[in-house]
C-alpha cells in the first residue's frame, strides 16, 4: 500500500554517505550473504519445520513405516532388498548378545531413510506442480485438460489439514524474467505519459542498457536467485525500507478501519478489552500454526513467511540503516493515554488474561488523574522523525531510560487510548469520515510509536483502528489480523448488556505499571523539533472516505469482468477528469505464490486505458464502442495482473537489476530514469480474506471497511478501495493540502461519477439502464438516509450470532 512512496524514494536512500559505504563491498560478497541471511532465518525457524518440514506426511508416519520394516525383520523378510544387512554391517559389533539389537537399528535406520527420501520426493514433486500457473492465465470458467489434470495432482500431494508454514519448503522459487522482455514491458508502459520525443530518448537508453550492460547484471541476478530464497525481497524491503532515511508517519505506515457504521460497545476501556484478547489469541494460534495457510482461488498457497513477525516487533533506527527486532515472546503490551506511557501484563500465572481483566487495566488507565511528565507527553513523536535524527536521539534516550524503553519496544504491540472520538456522524457525514481517517493514518503526531509493528487506536466513543508499520510485511498479512480481531471481539467475545466485556474484574490484578523516562535535557529540542515536524506532516495530509452503495462486486460480475479490473479502469477515468492528462500508476499486486515473495507492480495506466478513457470524453463515441474500449483495456489490465503475480512484471527486476548496477558501480542512465519516476496515482486494493467470519447477507453492516495510505508523490493521490461484500464499495482517498493540483474529495467525486459512468455501459435493457440514471439522483455516500441511521445505532445495535466457521 505505502510502498509506492517508499519505491520512488528508493533512489536517495542509495546515495547517502552512509549508504555509499555498504555498497561499495563486491557483489559477490552481498549476494554472499543475502543467501547467508536467507539460511539463518531457516535454522532460526528449526523447531517449526520439524513440525511442518514432513508435510504432507506426518511423523506418524515415520512411526507406521518403521514399525513395519521392523516387524517384517522380525519375520525374516527383507523388503529392503539388501540394504538393511549392509547397513547392518557397518555398524559397531557390540557382541553376539546384541546381535538383535544391530539388526532392529539397521531396520531402524533404512525405514528412517526411505521416509526422508520420500518426503523429499514429495516435496521436489509439489514444488514442480506449484510452478504450473497455466491455471492464472486461463479465462475464468474455462479450465482445460492440462489445469484439471494439474488440479488433481495438487490435491493428491498436497495432503490434508495443512499448518501455517506447511507449504513453505515446497513453493518455487521467484524467477528472474528476461530482460528484454522487461525491458519491452517497461517502454509499454511508459509509451502513454511520455511525449514522442521523451519517448524516443528513453528508447535510445534502453537500447544502450541492453547493449552494454543487461547481461553482466542479469548474471548476478540469476546467480542470487539460485543461491537465495529470493532473487529481490531481501533486496526491496532493505533499500526501499529499511534504509530509508524519510519520517515513517503517513510514508511508511498505513491504517485499517473498524466497522464504518456501528460500534458494538461505546466503553473505550471495554472495546480495548475484548479488542487486545482477541489478537493475542490471534497470535496463540500463529505461535501454534493453527491459521490455516491462505489458498488462491482455494487451491493454490501463498508464502506465509510475512507472518512471523506480526507481534513482538520493533523497527529500530539506524544512522544508515534500520534494522527489525523481533522478539519470541512478550508478556506485556505498551499504552499511551494523555501523554503518559504504561506497561500492562497481558498474561497472569494462569495464561492470557480474561476481556474483562483486561478492561479493568486500560479503565484503572483511563481513571488515573497523573499528570504526563515534561517531554513525556510528546517524547513519541521522536518517531516521526527522520531516521537518522532518531537514531542518534535514542542513543541518549536508552542511556537514561533503558527500562522503560524495552518496556515500548519489546511490548507485543503499542496500544493508544484516544481522549477524542472518532467515526461516523450525522452532523457532517463526509467530514467526520475524513477526521477519522486523518486520525488513524497520522494523528496529532505524538500518540503511537511508529517503530512497533502496528498500534491499535481506541478513541473514546469504542471507535477501533489500526496504523501499521510497513517494512515488516505487507497489507493482505494484517488485513488477515485485523478482519480476525473484528470478528473475535464482536461475534465470538461479545459484550454484556450495559457495555462491559464479558466476565468478572479480578481484584487480585497489580495495577498497570507506569513508565518512567528520566529524559536527558539535551533531549528536549530534538522532542520539540520533532513535534513540529509531525504537526506539519500530520496537518499537510487531506483525506477522503468515499462509501459507495450503488453497486458493487456482484453487478461486476455479472458483467462477466474481474471487479479489480473494472475500478483500476474507472481510476483511470477519475483521474483524467481531475487532471486532465495520464499519469504513472501504481497498483500493488503479490507475488507470494513464490517463497518469500512480496510485491510487484501493475502498471494501470496502459495504452488501452488511455483508449477508453478519451472515447468516454469523445461526445462523438457510442457506448458500444466505449464498451469495446473497456473490455480491450480490461482484458489487458488483467494480462498484466497476471503476470506481475506469477513473477513476469517488470518493476521488482529493474529494481533489483538498478541494486546490482550500484554494487558494481556501474553508472546506466536508463536504470537512473527508471528509479527517478514519479507515481502521481498509487492504488491498492484490501482484500477481505476471510468472508466466512462476517455474515454479509444478513448483516451488512458488520464488514471489514478496509484502509488508507499517504500519497506517493507531493503532487499526487494515494487512493485505496475495498469490496464490503456484495453490494458495496470504499475508498479511501488521501493527497497534499500543499498541492495546488489535488484535492481529496473532489477526486472522490470524479470516482463516484465514472464508476456510474462505465456502469451505465453495459445497462443495454431501458429498465436496467434507467435504473442506473436513478442511482445518479440518488443521495450517495454517507449522507444517505441509510447512514444516518446506522450511524445512530452505534449504541444500540444487537451484534449477530457468531456466523459460520468463527
Amino acid at each position: 500500500m505505502a510502498e509506492a512512496r517508499q519505491a520512488g524514494s528508493c533512489r536517495s536512500s542509495l546515495t547517502t554517505d552512509g549508504a555509499e559505504v555498504e555498497l561499495s563491498a563486491p557483489v559477490l560478497q552481498e549476494i554472499y550473504l543475502s543467501g547467508l541471511r536467507s539460511w539463518k532465518r531457516h535454522l532460526w525457524r528449526f523447531w517449526n519445520d520439524v513440525l511442518t518440514g514432513v508435510f504432507p506426511a506426518s511423523p506418524l508416519s515415520w512411526l507406521f513405516l518403521v514399525s513395519a520394516i521392523q516387524l517384517a525383520w522380525l519375520l525374516q523378510l527383507d523388503p529392503s532388498l539388501g540394504l538393511t544387512e549392509k547397513i547392518k554391517e557397518l555398524l559397531p559389533d557390540w557382541g553376539g548378545q546384541h546381535h538383535c539389537l544391530r539388526g532392529a537399528l539397521a531396520a531402524a535406520l533404512f525405514a528412517s531413510c526411505l521416509w526422508g527420501a520420500l518426503i523429499f520426493t514429495l516435496h521436489v514433486a509439489l514444488r514442480l506442480l506449484l510452478s504450473y500457473h497455466g491455471w492464472l492465465l486461463e479465462p475464468p470458467g474455462a479450465m482445460s485438460s492440462p489445469t484439471k489434470t494439474w488440479l488433481a495432482l495438487v490435491r493428491i500431494f498436497s495432503g490434508r489439514r495443512p499448518m501455517l508454514f506447511s507449504y513453505q519448503r515446497s513453493l518455487p522459487r521467484q524467477p528472474v524474467p528476461s530482460v528484454q522482455d522487461t525491458v519491452r514491458k517497461y517502454l509499454e508502459s511508459v509509451r502513454p505519459v511520455l511525449s514522442d520525443e521523451d519517448f524516443d530518448w528513453t528508447s535510445v537508453l534502453a537500447h544502450e542498457f541492453l547493449k552494454l550492460q543487461a547481461s553482466l547484471l542479469q548474471w548476478y541476478l540469476c546467480l542470487k536467485s539460485w543461491w537465495a530464497s529470493n532473487y529481490v525481497s531481501d533486496w526491496w524491503e532493505e533499500f526501499v525500507y529499511l534504509r530509508s532515511r524519510n519520517s515513517l508517519m503517513a510514508n511508511s505506515n498505513y491504517y485499517l478501519m473498524d466497522f464504518l457504521y456501528v460500534t458494538p460497545t461505546p466503553l473505550q476501556a471495554a472495546r480495548a478489552g475484548n479488542a487486545v484478547h482477541a489478537l493475542l489469541l490471534y497470535r496463540h494460534r500463529l505461535n501454534r500454526q493453527e491459521i490455516p495457510p491462505t489458498l488462491l482461488m482455494g487451491m493454490r498457497p501463498l508464502c506465509s513467511a510475512q507472518f512471523e513477525k506480526i507481534f513482538n516487533t520493533t523497527r529500530v533506527p539506524g544512522v544508515d540503516k534500520d534494522y527489525i527486532r523481533h522478539l519470541q515472546d512478550s508478556q506485556h503490551v505498551a499504552v499511551f493515554h494523555q501523554g503518559r506511557f504504561f506497561r500492562v501484563a497481558t498474561h497472569s500465572p494462569y495464561g492470557l488474561l480474561s476481556p474483562r481483566a483486561l478492561e479493568q487495566q486500560f479503565q484503572q488507565i483511563l481513571d488515573d488523574p497523573s499528570p504526563a511528565c515534561p517531554h513525556e507527553e510528546h517524547l513519541a513523536a521522536l518517531t516521526t522523525a527522520p531516521r537518522s535524527t532518531w537514531a542518534q536521539v535514542r542513543t541518549l534516550v536508552r542511556s537514561q531510560a533503558a527500562e522503560a524503553l524495552e518496556a515500548v519496544e519489546g511490548a507485543a504491540f503499542f496500544v493508544s487510548l484516544d481522549s477524542k472520538p472518532a467515526g461516523l456522524t450525522g452532523e457532517d457525514p463526509a467530514a467526520s469520515l475524513a477526521a477519522y481517517a486523518h486520525a488513524l493514518l497520522a494523528g496529532p503526531g505524538h500518540d503511537r510509536w511508529f517503530d512497533k509493528s502496528f498500534t491499535l487506536i481506541v478513541f473514546s466513543d469504542g471507535k477501533l483502528g489500526l496504523s501499521v508499520e510497513h517494512s515488516w510485511a505487507d497489507c493482505p498479512i494484517s488485513g488477515h489480523m485485523w478482519e480476525f480481531t473484528l470478528a473475535t471481539e464482536c461475534f465470538q467475545l461479545g459484550y454484556s448488556a450495559d457495555g462491559h466485556c464479558k466476565g468478572q474484574p479480578d481484584s487480585t490484578l497489580p495495577p498497570p505499571q507506569r513508565l518512567q523516562w528520566d529524559l536527558p535535557e539535551q533531549i528536549h529540542p530534538s522532542i520539540s523539533l520533532a513535534l513540529s515536524g509531525a504537526r506539519t506532516l500530520s496537518g499537510n495530509l487531506d483525506c477522503h472516505v468515499l462509501p459507495f452503495f450503488h453497486f458493487g462486486k456482484s453487478f461486476i460480475k455479472r458483467c462477466h469482468l474481474s471487479a479489480d479490473s473494472f475500478i483500476q479502469m474507472a481510476l483511470q477515468l477519475a483521474h483524467f477528469r481531475d487532471r486532465g492528462q495520464f499519469c504513472l500508476t501504481y497498483q500493488s499486486a503479490m507475488t507470494r505464490l513464490f517463497l518469500e515473495g512480496r510485491t510487484e507492480t501493475v502498471r494501470s495506466c496502459t495504452r488501452e486505458a488511455c483508449d477508453f478513457v478519451r472515447a468516454m470524453e469523445d461526445k462523438e463515441k457510442t457506448d458500444p464502442q466505449c464498451l469495446a474500449l473497456f473490455r480491450t483495456a480490461v482484458d489487458k489490465h488483467q494480462a498484466l495482473l497476471k503476470a506481475a503475480m506469477t513473477g513476469q512484471g517488470a518493476d521488482r527486476h529493474l529494481f533489483a537489476l538498478y541494486i546490482v548496477s550500484r554494487f558494481l558501480h556501474l553508472q546506466s542512465p536508463f536504470l537512473a530514469q527508471v528509479h527517478s519516476e514519479q507515481w502521481h496515482l498509487a492504488t491498492s486494493q484490501v482484500p477481505v480474506q476471510q468472508m466466512h467470519l462476517f455474515d454479509v447477507h444478513n448483516y451488512p453492516d458488520y464488514v471489514c471497511s478496509g484502509g488508507g495510505f499517504g500519497p506517493a508523490d507531493d503532487h499526487g493521490y494515494g487512493v485505496s478501495y475495498v469490496f464490503m461484500g456484495d453490494d458495496r464499495l470504499t475508498f479511501h482517498i488521501s493527497s497534499r493540502k500543499s498541492s495546488t493540483k489535488t484535492d481529496s474529495r473532489r477526486l472522490g467525486q470524479h470516482i463516484e461519477d465514472a464508476l456510474l459512468d462505465v456502469a451505465s455501459l453495459f445497462q443495454a435493457q431501458q429498465s436496467l439502464r434507467s435504473r442506473v440514471r436513478g442511482l445518479r439522483d440518488e443521495p450517495s455516500g454517507p449522507t444517505r438516509p441509510t447512514c444516518g441511521t446506522l450511524s445512530s445505532r452505534i449504541v444500540d445495535s444487537k451484534v449477530p450470532m457468531a456466523p459460520t466457521g468463527l
